[in-house]
């Protein structure tokens, strides 16, 4: 009996999904839980899996799109079955009562958890071909080539042929990684490269572990269009050089009219973000409040961890987050959430740590970071950036959060404020640590200084209620002995 493959729920966050490639094409056949196709999530990059067996008879939503959950994105079913009434409803978008249950059901579950999150681990080049209207060329992933990919083929243009030359690395190489010569990507960088022609096999990546990311891909763009500028032979003293009057005309034309410009799609993460954010600045009622820390009793407690275990450094932000569990289990009116009808107050402190990855910005959390020793959040949110910038956090590891921490200081940014992140009643903004001038005694003296910013739901949080968490904060950085009590 042919089934419907919908787009199905991969994180709790999930509202749409960007079909970034199709992993089989029409035709082929498909077992339960092999791979159909490759989602971007709002988060992460999965692979969604097919729930029966039978043969890939038609595609409905090609690479590239983004569709909303439960949208019918391909049919599986036998052979020679006839699919029409399915292909019809599709199309029509109509569904009976009993099918809607069932895509309503697959949506809600991921798919009865058969999902399975990706590496992003890329063999043999196989996602180096360039795509037309969203179908891979044939090439190394095995995909069929169309007339008009032969036809790119055989005529390559100067940016591809230049993407083609080997680019040696520090190593010597050719860009090959290691582990049978096999690549990382991040998922747009190989969306990039595929639209650009790009061979990613060419590339050293400039990401952790020699991932490629969007700035190779970028990098190697630029590039490619420099030839195309260097195709006149260089001026002889016997070669008459450009007039005046031309190279005036030539400056005039090329500044003429509006900037040129091109649109890219808005990725899953990014619209997620726009969309969370437009939810929590309107409606959410903020206020803030700032204050300045004194923090060489931080440093100081730093320094002589380090010294006495060099192998596992901690840093100022791990403290700052130990701290900020510490004052909001004193403070439970900080650790709280508005939720329309009630005030629901957390007994935990699960930190959310955010993290600047290539796509936006994403927040994995620190459970109970109350409860833990500053070399054991250290250890965990070093794990968990990583996780973070490779995509490979599962949807437990970055929702829940009770409160969040952003700290922008290591970029040299003196003070912000940032924007809640609902449910949560508050997040702090941390600003850089620097030595200043302040007057302690009547005198003049240094002082490593740090400002931060809390940013409140006035629904939650009253301003004498926020004063007296960030009065605690500023205690504990202070003296971080006080911890102990």
């Amino acid at each position: 009996m042919a089934t419907q493959v919908v787009m199905p729920k991969l994180s709790p966050t999930m509202e749409e999904g960007q079909l970034a490639r199709w992993l089989k094409n029409e035709g082929d056949k498909v077992s339960v839980g092999e791979p159909l196709a490759e989602i971007d999530t709002d988060k992460a990059t999965m692979e969604a899996q097919a729930l029966t067996t039978g043969v890939l008879r038609k595609i409905l939503v090609q690479a590239g799109a983004t569709v909303p959950l439960g949208q019918i994105i391909a049919i599986i079913g036998e052979a020679d079955e006839d699919i029409s009434a399915l292909l019809a409803q599709a199309e029509s978008g109509a569904s009976t009562a009993a099918n809607k249950q069932s895509i309503e059901a697959i949506v809600e579950s991921g798919q009865d958890g058969a999902q399975q999150e990706l590496a992003q681990v890329v063999p043999d080049g196989a996602r180096t071909q360039a795509t037309i209207a969203g179908q891979p060329l044939k090439g190394e992933a095995g995909a069929p080539a169309t007339a008009s990919s032969a036809q790119t083929q055989s005529a390559p243009t100067d940016k591809e042929a230049i993407a083609t030359q080997p680019a040696q690395t520090a190593e010597g190489g050719n860009g090959l990684r290691g582990n049978g010569g096999r690549l990382i990507v991040s998922p747009l960088a190989a969306r990039m490269a595929a639209e650009a022609g790009i061979n990613l096999q060419t590339l050293a990546g400039s990401g952790p572990g020699g991932r490629i990311v969007k700035r190779d891909i970028e990098e190697a763009i630029k590039m490619g269009d420099q030839p195309a500028a260097q195709t006149q032979p260089p001026a002889t003293s016997g070669a008459s050089a450009p007039s005046a009057q031309s190279a005036q005309t030539f400056q005039e034309s090329s500044v003429e009219g509006a900037s040129p410009y091109r649109d890219v799609p808005v990725s899953t993460m990014r619209a997620t973000i726009a969309r969370r954010l437009t939810s929590s600045i309107g409606p959410v009622p903020h206020f803030f409040l700032t204050t300045e820390i004194e923090m060489d009793g931080v440093a100081e407690l730093r320094r002589k961890f380090n010294e006495q275990d060099k192998e596992n450094k901690i840093s100022i932000n791990d403290i700052i987050i130990k701290v900020a569990a510490v004052a909001l289990v004193r403070h439970p009116q900080v650790n709280a959430s508005f939720q329309e009808k009630v005030v629901r107050y957390y007994e935990r402190a699960d930190i959310g740590v955010a993290v600047a990855i290539e796509d936006g910005l994403i927040t994995p959390v620190v459970r109970a970071a109350d409860a833990k020793s500053i070399g054991q959040i250290s250890h965990e949110v070093r794990q968990l950036a990583e996780r973070a910038r490779s995509r490979k956090l599962q949807p437990a590891e970055y929702t829940g959060a009770t409160f969040s921490i952003s700290n922008l200081g290591m970029l040299g940014i003196d003070e912000f404020t940032a924007v809640i992140n609902p449910p949560e009643a508050a997040i702090l903004a941390v600003g850089a640590m620097g030595p200043k001038p302040v007057v302690r005694d009547g005198e003049i003296v240094v002082r490593q200084l740090m400002r931060v910013t809390m940013s409140c739901d006035h629904r939650v949080i009253d301003g004498a209620t926020g004063a007296k968490f960030l009065q605690t904060f500023k205690q504990l950085l202070e003296q971080p002995l006080l911890m102990l009590l």
